[in-house]
């Protein structure tokens, strides 16, 4: 799937995503043309799926992460759209997953503080639609946090 070369370009990328295609091209001894055409191929076959910032939430003033793990009323007609479509429009939640098994939807979202964290969930999260239950679990520390893979 991937030859020597794309792997060293990924693995580049992955420990500095800000490396620039010339930067790229010196470390893994090509030209920037033939490093840009890989980045164009890898990014054609999905395997490049595009850059972002990560944000540092406590540097901008959100001091509480919270993940909450939701079983919906499966009962309900269209439980899933509902829920999700209302969840999106959360400014705080930052990321909804979906599972199978007990638990069916994944929160995670970012408050300033506790205070501002009861706000959000008793004004916000408790009035999405078709929850059936509701499990709150509060970051203590990011152990590990790394998307690099052995490539």
């Amino acid at each position: 799937m991937l030859d020597d070369l794309s792997r060293v370009i990924l693995r580049h990328l992955q420990s500095d995503p800000t490396f620039t295609v010339p930067e790229l091209a010196d470390c893994v001894r090509l030209s920037p043309a033939q490093v840009a055409r890989r980045l164009d191929k890898l990014a054609e076959e999905g395997i490049i799926k595009g850059q972002e910032a990560q944000i540092n939430w406590a540097a901008l003033g959100y001091d509480v992460q919270v993940s909450l793990r939701i079983t919906l009323d499966k009962t309900a007609n269209r439980a899933f759209d509902d829920f999700q479509s209302a969840a999106r429009d959360i400014p705080e939640v930052l990321e909804i997953q979906t599972f199978l098994g007990r638990v069916d939807v994944r929160l995670s979202l970012v408050a300033r503080d506790l205070p501002h964290y009861q706000q959000v969930y008793r004004d916000r999260i408790l009035t999405l639609p078709h929850i059936a239950d509701i499990e709150a679990l509060m970051t203590v520390a990011n152990v590990k946090q790394d998307e690099e893979l052995p490539l």
